[in-house]
């Protein structure tokens, strides 16, 4: 049980202080290219700071070794490092730490400052030095992560570099527990908006075999509420409905799970409740994946005619094969042509047809497609090159799609409840999407 909480911690930062996990780190190194430091910071003292300037040399002997790895080790300390737009983000530590805790805070680290610089990139660095020491400085203090939320820091850290005892008061989320909220807000109408997006991930064959088919979802909440609510969340999830007795109940089986940091980890792994306190405005409460058999919801039927090497016929029919109650918005069906192809003329029962020869091919938009039905497209084009082109290597045909109140895996929102002291009434709105991710169709 410890170890698979600890897997769960590895997505949010602020549970690591929280667990008493081994996370510490002497310092942090933000280097160039050619491994000169443009900023550092000392936190424990422990390391002598000139270590540094051993990296660049062991870095470019193990790559000479073909052994290069994210760690490197000296007699003093070990390195961890990540690399972003040419720059390196160093940690250096000689404690046990939790490596891999490690790694989610560099990367945190170039999350926040992207977040105020819009790109971390050397003359970024330059140009913000005094902001980047002021966050280094909240971001971890004595060699553990403190506050890592990007909304929090920016509302007494700002990029006019002021110092901290400047500000009127530092936020009460940075010694509140819920570090992730700040006290006092207010809305004249309170409103939460989640949103279940699923992407369909899917390779099927000519024949109509699917090859490889995913889904990978996401719960995405838009939250406007006063106070400090508590919501609870309620999904059709199998785990829950098997230890309740409803086995035999339409459920999901929910797999590669990652929470946003305000979900109680522990509420989750008794009784799978989904309970929190949410952070104002948009975030990503939680993302899922479900390995299954996807049966395509759209499906492309494709006969390609060559007449003599001087012309090319195309007959694309596309069926959608979900519920009719069910319709998709803004389809795209982009089906590959020869990078000679010229003179092109379509003809179609419904939507448009456009070619695009620096892509070299043609695309299919039909603004709505419902479910049940089926459409046909021929295409006609000259072939002035005389070479044959090869069968193998032939590019697959690909579909995008949305198809609003309407989910693959049947995921379902049971209930969402909204909990705030004072009573308030709160409008809570569900919506569904499912939409193409990796959609792939090959051709004969």
């Amino acid at each position: 049980m410890v170890e698979r909480t600890s897997v769960i911690l590895l997505t949010e930062l602020h549970l690591i202080v929280c667990f008493n996990v081994k996370m510490s780190s002497s310092a942090i190194y933000i280097l160039d290219v050619k491994g000169k430091v443009l900023i550092s910071r000392n936190y424990r003292g422990d390391v002598d700071m000139g270590v540094i300037d051993k990296f660049m040399p062991l870095l470019m002997e193990k790559e000479e070794e073909g052994m290069l790895g994210p760690l490197l080790q000296t007699s003093e300390c070990t390195f961890a490092y990540i690399k972003t737009n040419n720059l390196y983000i160093v940690s250096t530590t000689k404690k046990n730490a939790n490596i891999a805790l490690v790694f989610v805070f560099l990367y945190k680290i170039v999350e926040v400052m992207t977040e105020y610089f819009k790109e971390l990139e050397e003359e970024s660095i330059r140009d913000n030095f005094v902001v980047i020491y002021e966050l280094l400085d909240e971001l971890i203090d004595f060699g553990y992560p403190q506050t890592t939320d990007s909304k929090i820091l920016q509302e007494y850290i700002t990029q006019e570099g002021h110092k901290l005892e400047m500000q009127p008061r530092i936020p009460m989320a940075v010694t509140n527990a819920v570090s992730w909220r700040s006290e006092g807000i207010k809305y004249r109408k309170n409103e939460v908006f989640l949103d279940v997006i699923e992407s369909v991930n899917l390779l099927a064959n000519s024949n109509g075999n699917v090859l490889r088919s995913e889904i990978v979802g996401a719960i995405k909440m838009r939250v406007y509420l006063s106070g400090m609510p508590e919501l609870r969340l309620g999904l059709n999830d199998k785990v829950l409905f098997e230890s309740t007795g409803r086995g035999k109940s339409k459920s999901v089986e929910l797999e590669d799970v990652k929470f946003h940091q305000c979900v109680r980890l522990s509420r989750f792994e008794n009784d799978r409740t989904i309970s929190f306190i949410p952070p104002d405005g948009e975030f990503e409460l939680m993302s899922y994946r479900l390995n299954t058999h996807v049966k395509p919801l759209i499906w492309i039927e494709s006969v390609i005619e060559r007449h003599a090497h001087s012309r090319v016929e195309y007959m694309i029919k596309a069926k959608s094969q979900f519920k009719r109650r069910s319709t998709a918005n803004n389809v795209e069906i982009i089906i590959p042509v020869p990078a000679d192809a010229d003179s092109p003329k379509f003809k179609t029962t419904i939507g448009s047809v456009k070619y695009t020869p620096e892509q070299n091919a043609i695309t299919w938009s039909i603004k709505s497609f419902p479910g049940g039905k089926e459409y046909l497209m021929r295409a006609h084009f000259g072939l002035p090159s005389v070479e044959c082109e090869e069968v193998d290597g032939k590019p697959p045909i690909q579909v995008k799609f949305e198809i609003p109140y309407f989910t693959t895996s049947g995921i379902q929102v049971r209930y969402l409840k909204i909990i705030e002291k004072s009573g308030y009434q709160a409008l809570p709105w569900v919506r569904y999407i499912t939409q193409n991710g990796d959609y792939q169709l090959r051709t004969n």
